[in-house]
């Protein structure tokens, strides 16, 4: 490949006390990521040399003061910070909350002025990273607020994929924040990102029930027979591929879940729980329908392996292949939509 046309992956470090440093230096550890992919890291070369020793991990890297000079099929640092912060592993400090931001801002900030074509974060601290500058429930809500589009958490294997109807939201806040509209703007979100993102014409997407055994016709609730049976009959008469509501608790022990090209949970752990139990380490958090490319690994900041060296990488290798061949997908949709006559054959 091109090194001109290597993919620009931007990485925000995340939590400084977390495992997020030493998933990111052991992925490009191996050389031939830089084949893929040119990596530019969102920290300070004090920092990354502090994570290379205490995890002797050997690794070359080129330190920039902005992502515009970074050099292709190379790991490049950009320093958004001059000082050497504490780092503690395994605490959740005041401190490291504030560095993991300001990774992320400057990352961000690199995204939307196309300094880097594809974002991936590692883990932060919900709580340690709040400011009055960031007061959002997690990743997805701060890139909403960024970036262009509506956004959905989309988590994503080869062979698995579930996007939410709701995400960082308690659970007895679930119900009435399932709307028809809702509903309608995440199939939408959700069939758009199948087509542009995965290359599938014609997305077949099953919805889980709100409520067990999808309420028992009104016994166990009323929500899935009042609000979801309704919106799917509607779009089903439209002509979307949708179907269901169907009773989580079998749904995904059956296999069920083969059938269908994503699967739309209601809330985080109706969706969270089985996606993590058949493919942890495997899996990717993609934020769909946004204007730019963001993913992360499938796990969190893990305090308590963290710097011990125990880190396995492979999730978050897994979310920079995803964010390549996501933007990859894209752009030739996007090259195929200006083409009329490719467009015609497309719809055929």
């Amino acid at each position: 490949m091109d090194e001109l046309k290597k993919i620009r992956v931007g990485i925000s470090i995340g939590d400084l006390n977390g495992i997020g440093g030493e998933v990111v230096l052991k992925t490009f550890e191996d050389s031939r990521m830089t084949d893929f992919c040119t990596p530019i890291i969102f920290a300070s070369n004090k920092t990354i040399s502090k994570w290379k020793n205490d995890f002797g991990i050997d690794i070359n890297y080129n330190g920039v003061k902005d992502a515009k000079k970074a050099i292709a099929g190379k790991v490049n640092v950009v320093n958004v910070w001059n000082d050497n912060p504490m780092v503690s592993y395994g605490q959740a400090t005041e401190e490291s909350g504030a560095y993991a931001l300001k990774s992320l801002r400057t990352a961000v900030r690199a995204l939307k002025n196309n300094e880097i074509d594809v974002l991936v974060t590692a883990p932060i601290n919900k709580k340690n990273i709040q400011t009055e500058e960031f007061n959002f429930p997690g990743h997805t809500d701060y890139l909403a607020s960024e970036l262009e589009g509506e956004s959905l958490m989309f988590m994503v294997t080869e062979n698995l994929r579930i996007g939410l109807l709701t995400d960082h939201l308690a659970v007895k806040d679930v119900p009435e924040a399932i709307t028809p509209e809702l509903i309608r703007n995440k199939i939408r979100i959700m069939e758009n990102t199948l087509k542009m993102d995965f290359g599938i014409r014609k997305p077949k997407i099953a919805l889980l029930g709100i409520n067990p055994h999808s309420g028992d016709n009104g016994v166990i609730g009323k929500e899935d027979d009042e609000v979801l049976k309704p919106v799917i009959r509607e779009l089903s008469n439209e002509g979307h591929l949708v179907y269901g509501p169907y009773a989580a608790d079998s749904f995904f022990g059956s296999e069920a879940y083969r059938s269908f090209d994503a699967i739309l949970a209601a809330y985080h752990d109706q969706g969270l729980i089985p996606f993590k139990t058949l493919s942890f380490g495997k899996g990717v958090n993609f934020t769909a329908g946004l204007s730019k490319v963001r993913t992360s690994p499938d796990h969190g900041t893990a305090y308590e392996i963290a710097g011990k060296g125990e880190a396995d990488p492979a999730s978050f290798k897994e979310a920079v292949f995803m964010a390549i061949n996501i933007f990859r997908k894209r752009k030739e949709f996007q090259k195929l939509m200006k083409n009329p006559l490719q467009k015609q054959k497309m719809k055929r």
